[in-house]
């Protein structure tokens, strides 16, 4: 095996790097979560404080991917990598966001009474998580196949956000005092729903740099076969 060059280092460490963000929002998302869940307002809080860090990190990711392009000049997939890396820390950083945005809503929600939707959202939240597993687990294994399924998983997250959201303004139907609370607990549905696409985003750029196709505009797309020979 060839030596790796100075380039390759610095994209090891850049991957590290942001390996480092994705724990960071991981963490966030099953925090925020577990804020909702609880009524936990110290682990809500502390989820709106972190989310410092990990802007800071995709500050520090842009910032070195912009150096890289400019000082190595990369070409094939090295430079697919460094545009990809780019495309994922914004869209780690939004999950990051909308993270926040739960325990805003969980904080919120603290001193009142939970609505009758938990097991719907915690599972709904599961998948969504388990989609932005796969996602950089595609990226770290070199799987674009793998992220193709992350991408497919996300019909069943809008699913369960539209079979969730019909409950909560069923309920509001019937429970007029409820209401309030319903609509910052469908604002946190919403939120998982979209984490859930910021997944997908992050699988499409995983299948970006490794086959070098841009499918983000392809309604449907279940391999790689017409591109083969191209």
């Amino acid at each position: 095996m060839a030596p790796k060059t100075h380039l390759h280092k610095e994209l090891d460490a850049l991957k590290v790097k942001l390996l480092e963000m994705v724990a960071l929002t991981e963490r966030a998302f099953h925090d925020a979560i577990q804020a909702y869940a609880q009524r936990d307002q110290d682990l809500a809080e502390a989820v709106i404080d972190n989310d410092s860090q990990i802007n800071a990190l995709d500050v520090k990711i842009d910032n070195t991917c912009l150096e890289l392009l400019a000082r190595e000049c990369p070409v094939a997939q090295d430079l697919r990598f460094l545009l990809g890396c780019i495309r994922i820390s914004i869209d780690v950083e939004r999950i990051a966001d909308e993270a926040v945005n739960i325990a805003e809503h969980s904080l919120t929600l603290s001193n009142r009474l939970p609505l009758p939707f938990q097991e719907d959202i915690f599972y709904m939240a599961q998948e969504a998580s388990r989609m932005l597993e796969l996602s950089i687990h595609a990226l770290t294994s070199e799987n674009p196949e793998m992220a193709l399924k992350v991408r497919n998983m996300d019909d069943k997250v809008d699913a369960l956000h539209h079979a969730t959201i019909k409950k909560i303004i069923k309920f509001m139907v019937s429970e007029v005092p409820a209401i309030e609370r319903s609509v910052y607990t469908m604002n946190i549905v919403k939120r998982i729903e979209r984490i859930g696409d910021l997944a997908t985003n992050i699988a499409e750029s995983v299948v970006f740099i490794f086959k070098g196709i841009n499918i983000r505009h392809h309604s449907s797309f279940d391999g790689f076969k017409e591109y083969e020979d191209s």
